[in-house]
């Protein structure tokens, strides 16, 4: 799974952590319902965000159903979220993926750069677009913006030079604006959609630019285009933009009216946060020989008889390797009983603690009730 939103267990109360997994889940089986079983792999932990702003808003929340056992939940069965507020953070995350795919063949990332794959990849990421607009249009919300975003980022990429970086970030805040505002309409709270919207492309310019600091790296090394370094953009002045964007995402929250806004809090304040912190601390290369090493694991160590194995720096895999890993680790219960794994897309250290510093258990910052 992708995105910067990752809780660590010890950040989120158990009342919290279990809601969070009813939308992460209620995703993972509308895309699956919807779209087939391989539309499972566009679950993102951004994308869940959406179905969390509904069920925040709406009077009653969003409805439940119990799900069948699952490796990633330990075999347990579980409550998970189903509804409008799923179906369209299944729409957004379809399109964020088909975007994915598509950026990973523009640049002909690892495999990509073969024409056979290319060509595949390039099939399901407009196969994933249009589902994406169908699964829009059946809760009323226009996926043209979204996909419009998709289309424009890569003429925006081209043309961009020093001091455009948040040109290039606009489509992906834009899409995302929108995307949250609907949630507002889908809860019947449409006096919250100018606020929301605000919150959208805040969140948005956050994504975009932590995911550029987080590829930095790895783009300076192998050539690919980045933000940063096409725009002449330093990481104090990314850094700076991040910050004021997270402040400016916790002042339009609170002009928001939520029926039970704990969990939207949780996550889009304090871990939008530590996403930004996470990020600055590990995403560009530190050390003495240059690399960014993950904490606690050493190069081929780790996790005992469990494959893969670390390897440091990260060993980054493109999109259908990761997938692939992905599934296997999910089949042999790594994502519940390993701890640390390696991601299978970025393969630094996943876990209970994900890149986090809290402490064990740490406490809520007392500026909300975002606990029990």
């Amino acid at each position: 799974m992708f995105g910067i939103i990752r809780p660590c267990r010890h950040r989120l109360s158990a009342a919290l952590r279990s809601s969070w997994w009813a939308h992460l889940c209620g995703l993972c089986y509308a895309l699956r319902d919807e779209h087939g079983q391989l539309a499972r792999v566009a679950t993102n932990y951004d994308g869940l965000i959406v179905s969390v702003l509904v069920d925040a808003q709406a009077p009653a929340g969003e409805q439940r159903r119990t799900a069948g056992p699952c490796p990633l939940r330990g075999m347990r069965t579980a409550s998970v979220s189903v509804g409008e507020g799923t179906r369209l953070a299944a729409a957004a995350s379809l399109v964020l993926a088909s975007a994915k795919v598509r950026d990973h063949v523009e640049d002909g990332d690892g495999a990509f750069g073969r024409p056979p794959v290319a060509g595949a990849a390039r099939l399901v990421a407009d196969r994933w677009a249009r589902q994406g607009g169908s699964s829009g249009r059946a809760v009323g919300f226009d996926t043209g913006v979204l996909l419009d975003a998709v289309r424009r980022q890569t003429s925006v990429e081209a043309s961009a030079g020093p001091g455009d970086l948040l040109r290039v970030t606009e489509p992906t805040e834009t899409a995302t604006a929108e995307a949250f505002a609907h949630t507002a309409v889908l809860a019947g709270r449409r006096e919250n959609a100018v606020a929301l919207r605000e919150v959208g492309r805040l969140f948005g310019r956050v994504v975009h630019l932590v995911d550029a600091v987080e590829d930095l790296g790895e783009d300076t090394r192998s050539g690919v285009w980045n933000p940063l370094t096409a725009t002449g953009t330093t990481l104090e002045r990314a850094r700076a933009l991040c910050d004021d964007a997270v402040l400016g995402v916790r002042l339009a929250l609170a002009d928001v009216t939520f029926q039970d806004g704990r969990l939207v809090h949780a996550l889009l304040v304090h871990e939008l946060e530590q996403a930004v912190v996470r990020a600055f601390a590990h995403g560009h290369d530190d050390g003495e020989d240059g690399e960014n090493r993950p904490h606690g694991v050493k190069d081929g160590q780790g996790g005992g008889l469990w494959l893969p194995r670390f390897r440091v720096p990260p060993r980054r895999r493109g999109v259908i390797p990761g997938c692939g890993i992905a599934i296997y680790q999910c089949c042999t219960c790594q994502y519940c009983c390993r701890d640390p794994f390696p991601g299978p897309w970025s393969g630094r250290p996943r876990g209970a603690c994900d890149d986090c510093d809290c402490g064990c258990p740490c406490e809520c910052c007392g500026c909300c009730d975002c606990s029990p």
